[in-house]
């Protein structure tokens, strides 16, 4: 029998109390920077057991403006920006190269949390990205190295084969190197906190940053839901 695709999203709940606590937020309380903010909550949904909480959509445009979004995995965060990977020849490597500027989104449901990152992408250096690949697994090299990301693909069986060869090399060579993976940091305009309320009065608190003061400056204000 086919599902009824109406009858089941009836079926479904937003922050059911047995696998959701939605923790007070007192914005008045909060830091002058978003990243300690960032860094706490990242912290608090670990702790939680949230399931891969350094997943994140990240959201591009192309040269003609359409947008185009995918989930990616953070690499980190610091004062230098929002970090994540990809080769440069894809698809979203194309866009930040036609159009550097993107959005991330966080959604821890655990505390019924977002957050978004939202401002220009720049590519960190040749360097970073090869050592940011060697610290990770044999299987993320070998992923990198497999390449053609987003091309088009004749068969599995010839991902298969590629994929092979590639787990094999980065086996015998933890080290080689993957000509196209780019590390880019995105350094936020604006980076939002939104918190879940059970009676629907989400706090929202949205930092931007201050243009022009040559100094990291930030203003901070309060959002309706």
């Amino acid at each position: 029998m086919a599902t009824d695709l109406h009858e089941l999203l009836r079926t479904l709940r937003v922050w059911a109390p047995e696998v959701t606590e939605l923790p007070s937020f007192d914005p008045e309380s909060t830091p002058d920077d978003p990243l300690p903010l960032f860094t706490e909550w990242f912290a608090e949904a670990v702790a939680a057991g949230q399931t891969e909480p350094h997943t994140m959509t990240l959201a591009t445009s192309d040269e003609d403006g359409m947008p185009d979004a995918r989930i990616v995995m953070l690499h980190g965060a610091d004062p230098d920006g929002w970090s994540f990977a990809t080769h440069a020849t894809s698809r979203k490597g194309r866009h930040l190269a036609a159009r550097p500027y993107a959005a991330l989104t966080f959604y821890w449901p655990v505390h019924g949390r977002q957050i978004r990152v939202r401002g220009p992408v720049t590519v960190a250096p040749a360097e970073a990205a090869q050592t940011d690949l060697r610290v990770r697994s044999t299987g993320a090299l070998a992923a990198a190295l497999t390449g053609h990301q987003s091309e088009v693909l004749g068969s599995v069986e010839e991902l298969a084969r590629a994929s092979e060869e590639a787990w094999e090399q980065a086996a015998r060579n933890p080290t080689t190197e993957a000509a196209s993976w780019t590390l880019y940091r995105l350094r936020p305009d604006t980076v939002e906190f939104f918190q879940g309320d059970a009676r629907r009065r989400h706090v929202r608190l949205a930092y931007r940053r201050e243009p022009g003061t040559g100094t990291e400056r930030w203003t901070k204000e309060l959002l309706w839901p």
